[in-house]
């Protein structure tokens, strides 16, 4: 699995904080790395093929902490509030990034005290397989009451035609699911603008691709 390398340098701009990538992947990302910002992203709900968990939403407060702060919005799901600092140290966490998904799943279960495990894509894009196990995984994970963490690269497109890049790859939480988890909910520390969006799983898994996430 790639490495999680971030960007290594930031800009001000007039729409915030934007990152610059220096990673393996490429060109520049737009990741608003804002201050903490607490806003709650979904509230709970059951029935009809959906369900979407209530999250204490936390920006990262650097552009290097998407990994510690993804976990950090995960586990609040569970009314836990976790120091993001206390959670990037457990994480190895540095001006590089996390390295990758198999070093937040340790952490989501020492956490949360449920069983997490890493799962997988390594594939430059999910095949019909992969994508079934992992809106299977997302469905299950969220019934009972917890989040997933997927580390994706790349750029996807939301359910509202708005694109999201992190080609020097990032972390996201994964909070609800519509549709029997075909279309799934994101809570994205990049940007406290963008906080919450909906994308389908499909372009979920593709983002995934040649990472991986955590998930019961």
């Amino acid at each position: 699995m790639r490495t999680n390398t971030m960007l290594r340098n930031t800009v001000l701009t007039a729409a915030g904080i934007a990152a610059t990538a220096g990673g393996i992947a490429g060109p520049a990302i737009a990741a608003h790395a804002a201050p903490a910002n607490k806003t709650q992203v979904s509230t709970d709900r059951k029935g009809h093929g959906e369900r979407e968990l209530d999250v204490r939403y936390e920006a990262q407060p650097n552009f290097y902490y998407c990994g510690p702060a993804a976990a950090r919005n995960a586990i609040s799901v569970l009314g836990k509030n976790i120091d993001v600092d206390a959670m990037a140290k457990e994480m190895g966490t540095t001006e590089n990034g996390t390295n990758s998904i198999n070093d937040i799943t340790p952490v989501l279960n020492k956490e949360t005290g449920k069983t997490y495990r890493s799962v997988e894509i390594k594939d430059g894009k999910a095949d019909d397989k992969q994508t079934d196990t992992l809106r299977s995984d997302i469905v299950r994970t969220v019934d009972d009451g917890r989040a997933v963490v997927a580390n994706i690269a790349g750029t996807a497109t939301d359910t509202d035609g708005n694109t999201h890049s992190f080609e020097g790859g990032h972390y996201i939480s994964v909070v609800g699911y519509q549709d029997n988890g075909k279309t799934v909910t994101i809570a994205d520390s990049a940007n406290p603008n963008t906080a919450s969006y909906r994308i389908s799983v499909d372009n979920l898994a593709d983002w995934i691709a040649t990472r991986g996430y955590s998930a019961s």
